[in-house]
């Protein structure tokens, strides 16, 4: 008998997933989504698979700070860590990132991370010598001594430092003369950098490809400089309002590399300066003139050489009629046009345009207010290649126009029509439109339910609506999408007051749901929002602010089923302290927002915050501010959570004995 059973258990026992080679099982991971629960899975089908799974993963998202130690451990090959979802990074934490990655780390995302110092970075470059992107976006305090340890990485092709704004000429041109491999340098509102630092890159980091300069103080000192560089593809100056017609006569000596260029908001350059472009970008592929000088005839003349030029955008910019029909005039066939909220854009001038540019694939006419029926006639019949269309607020287009879109243009899968007039007729068409994956119908007051049930019916490619405010949408509308758009990931149904618990019970079919938007649906009970974690395990951002009928019982199930969960607003809800502390069990939480809640006390509040040891931003109201311990605060922000105080006025009287502070409740 006894032998009998070890032969048993010996049988029990084989594990016939170790048949497989570790080739075969990494090509199956390859296919895997990049959904977390997905990868857990299979890391718990038995040991080899969990070892093999650590091997396998390259990238990593981490979400604590004091975990790191264990993490990599666990995963020995990472080569790109983001740590953006870390607020408190100190040179501790990248001391243990530089012993456990060592040389098999490229690529390090720090953009959102703080008291960090340049002791900490010097020792990364220095460990981490394969080191070759570094985001450091945000860092806002980091000065110089930074910039110097940052010029210890070698290898460095990639450097975000936007808002770092007490970085110096000094600190960029130590970078400079250190990294001499860099091909993408991004400086936005590094204000206390100018001609000088941006000179010295140029001079000395000859392999740039992208620069990005928005907002600094350069003149054409520098300029001269950067456009003599022989690779630079990406050249971004919005907001450089030292630039003008007489730093772009640059452009005549050179740059024939460049194929996309940002001079949105430069104030001081007119047609005269953007005419060098002509004579030399012979490669230029974007132009993005954004809030610039008014598009006129001499703009459309000095710029219809550009023979290479697929994308135009003008957002914010007055628009005379001469100017869109001479652009409809370039010998050029554009594929994106952008004229968001461009004044002077009239039927006259944006027909012309449509009808000679017939390969759009991208356009933009949002608060283009002047337009009607006739335009839309003219985009829809000649642009039958677009894949994107954004007309929000465009008040004058009837009805009928819509219905067009869904006739001839079936390739679509972007259409944003907020504020529009579109009915049930409209949406019916559209439907035709079968690669559909965002549909924004926010301030719709003439569709119903029976139109988006067209758009359930035939669009299930569908990953992206909102309703926002479209008053006529009731649960059967929600439940015809919920069938039709298993793929939904997120929907936005704020202020439709019809909507019940019947419609977040439906949505739990949509296992792929991470954003629910559903603020100002006062018919929204607990009971729904139970329904919906448990179906959508993977939502990470929820807004139930003045769903008044949730309470507790709806936080409980959220803190157990949601552990994706990053964002949440439960203001004006039922909400009181049991259901905020249970959301300390959420390791991802990082941001809550938390105005008036009757049931709320300072000392349940205290502890839940203390208890969500991964918060990083808080709103709360003002009052608030006096009835917690100046010390807790204190702390919090020591461990990288952000204060938001508001001051709106409270819908609902408090009794303020409620709020008597009981230091000990928090300690």
């Amino acid at each position: 008998m006894k032998k009998q059973k070890s032969s048993n258990e010996h049988v029990s026992s084989f594990n016939y997933f170790d048949l497989l080679s570790e080739e075969i099982v990494f090509s199956i991971l390859d296919h895997l989504d990049d959904n977390p629960f997905d990868k857990k899975s299979f890391s718990l089908v038995c040991k080899s698979f969990h070892a093999i799974e650590s091997r396998h993963r390259r990238t990593l998202k981490a979400l604590r700070a004091e975990h790191l130690s264990r993490i990599l451990n666990r995963y020995p090959f990472i080569t790109h860590l983001d740590l953006s979802l870390c607020p408190r990074i100190t040179d501790a934490s990248l001391a243990v990132i530089s012993s456990g990655c060592n040389k098999m780390l490229t690529s390090i995302d720090l953009s959102r991370s703080k008291f960090f110092t340049h002791v900490g970075l010097s020792i990364l470059a220095i460990n981490c010598s394969n080191l070759i992107e570094i985001d450091l976006s945000n860092a806002t305090e980091l000065r110089d001594p930074v910039a110097a340890a940052i010029a210890e990485a070698k290898n460095l092709e990639k450097l975000w430092l936007a808002r770092c704004k007490s970085i110096t000429d000094i600190g960029i041109g130590c970078i400079a003369v250190g990294c001499r491999k860099l091909r993408l340098l991004n400086l936005k509102w590094c204000s206390g950098v100018g001609d000088l630092g941006v000179g010295l890159i140029a001079v000395k980091c000859k392999e740039i490809r992208s620069l990005d300069l928005s907002y600094l103080p350069v003149t054409n000192k520098c300029l001269s400089l950067i456009l003599k560089l022989q690779h630079l593809e990406d050249l971004i100056l919005e907001g450089c309002f030292s630039i003008d017609d007489d730093s772009l006569a640059g452009l005549k000596q050179g740059c024939k590399s460049l194929k996309t260029l940002d001079m949105s908001s430069c104030q001081n350059v007119s047609h005269v300066g953007l005419s060098s472009l002509t004579s030399s970008a012979g490669c230029l592929q974007q132009l993005i003139l954004a809030y610039g000088c008014p598009v006129t005839l001499s703009l459309a003349d000095s710029l219809q050489m550009l023979s290479t030029l697929q994308s135009i955008k003008l957002d914010g910019c007055r628009v005379t009629c001469s100017g869109l029909k001479a652009i409809g005039n370039w010998c050029v066939s554009l594929r994106e046009m952008s004229l968001s909220k461009c004044f002077g854009v009239t039927d006259n001038g944006l027909s012309s345009l449509v009808q000679k540019h017939r390969d759009l694939q991208k356009l933009d006419i949002t608060c283009c207010r002047q337009i009607t029926h006739v335009s839309i006639a003219h985009i829809t019949n000649s642009c039958k290649s677009l894949k994107s269309l954004r007309m929000e607020s465009c008040p004058l287009v009837p009805k009928e126009a819509f219905v067009l879109i869904g006739q001839h243009c079936h390739l679509l899968e972007e259409l944003d029509l907020t504020d529009n007039e579109i009915d049930d007729a409209g949406l019916e068409s559209i439907s035709r439109c079968s690669n559909l994956s965002s549909l924004k119908l926010g301030i719709c007051l003439d569709i119903t339910d029976k139109g988006l049930a067209h758009i359930g019916m035939c669009c299930s490619k569908l990953t992206e609506l909102d309703l926002y405010r479209s008053a006529g949408i009731t649960d059967s509308g929600i439940m015809a999408i919920a069938r039709g758009c298993r793929g939904l990931e997120m929907i936005n149904t704020s202020y439709c007051e019809e909507i019940t618990d019947v419609s977040l019970i439906s949505l739990a079919e949509c296992s792929k749901l991470n954003t629910l938007e559903s603020r100002g649906c006062p018919l929204l009970t607990s009971i729904g929002l139970a329904s919906i974690v448990v179906g959508c395990k993977q939502l990470s951002n929820i807004d139930i602010k003045k769903c008044y009928n949730v309470n507790d019982a709806g936080m409980i199930p959220l803190a157990h089923f949601s552990q994706n969960l990053r964002q949440i607003n439960v203001s004006y809800s039922s909400v009181t302290d049991v259901g905020l502390l249970s959301l300390a069990s959420i390791s991802c939480l990082q941001s809550i927002t938390i105005l008036h809640l009757k049931g709320l006390t300072p000392g349940g509040l205290g502890a839940a915050l203390l208890a969500c040891g991964g918060l990083t931003k808080v709103k709360l109201h003002t009052s608030f501010k006096s009835l917690l311990p100046p010390a807790l605060l204190e702390h919090l922000q020591a461990r990288g959570c952000i204060f938001q105080w508001r001051d709106k006025a409270i819908q609902a009287e408090l009794d303020p004995k409620t709020w008597k502070l009981q230091l000990d409740d928090i300690q």
